[in-house]
Formats: C-alpha cells, sequence, structure tokens
C-alpha cells in the first residue's frame, strides 16, 4: 500500500472520532479543512461565499470548498451568497466537491447527478433527457 493512500486511510479514520473538547459536526459531515483524498459520499456544511454559474465556494469556517453542481444548461440552480447548505458528493481531481445533491436549511434537497457512473450530462447537451425543473 502506497504512504499517500495509507495516510489518507489514517486520517479518515482520525476524523470519524469524536474528540472530546473539540466542536463536532452533525453526524456524517467532514470539515472542508480536514479533505484530503477523493471520497464518495463526502458531505460538508457551510454558508456560500461566492457564485459562478453552478460553482460556487462553500465555507464551514475550518475552509472553503468550490462545489461543482454541473453545467448550467443541464439545471441551472438559484443557490444565494450567504445561504447555509449542506452538499454530498466526490472530491475530484481538481480538488473541487462535485455535488450530489444539495440540501438547504429548510430541508428541501436539489438532487444533481447520481452517485454512481457518469453524470447525466456527460454526453453533451443534445444527448441526455434535461430533469424536470419542478
Amino acid at each position: 500500500m502506497n504512504k499517500q493512500l495509507l495516510f489518507g486511510l489514517i486520517l479518515t479514520t482520525i476524523s470519524a472520532i469524536t474528540i472530546p473538547g473539540l466542536p463536532t459536526l452533525a453526524q456524517g459531515q467532514t470539515r472542508i479543512g480536514d479533505l484530503q483524498q477523493r471520497t464518495n459520499g463526502t458531505t460538508v456544511s457551510g454558508k456560500v461565499t461566492q457564485i459562478v454559474g453552478n460553482d460556487f465556494i462553500i465555507d464551514d469556517g475550518t475552509g472553503q470548498l468550490v462545489v461543482d453542481a454541473g453545467p448550467r444548461w443541464w439545471r441551472e440552480l438559484n443557490v444565494k451568497s450567504g445561504e447555509q447548505i449542506t452538499v454530498t458528493g466526490e472530491l475530484g481531481r481538481g480538488g473541487e466537491l462535485d455535488a450530489f445533491s444539495i440540501t438547504r436549511a429548510d430541508g428541501s434537497v436539489i438532487n444533481i447527478r447520481p452517485p454512481q457512473g457518469p453524470p447525466p450530462w456527460a454526453g453533451g447537451p443534445n444527448r441526455a433527457p434535461r430533469p424536470n425543473p419542478n
């Protein structure tokens, strides 16, 4: 096993342990400052600080992370700067979080793509059926 993979597994294990006296996040959520490896099903919560199209920056107080929510032609999002959200996705090769879903503070969920397989927009704007906007 290579050292980088071993180090990532150790960090994942340590971050799963709650240490008394340290602030904790909701179960299953990862602090942005603790993200070290590419994983499926990573969940982070924080405040949206900047938005460019369907990409935005989320800040949880430990760090900032770019979230990629797919192309605008597939589905245009209406997240707002200052909004508190929870994003589940996978850490991409470029260090951004490729979103599977976004949950708003009111509990409503925006489903972006399934966690398995290529995203539905992978074939281009004329290949995949677009989601119902409702």
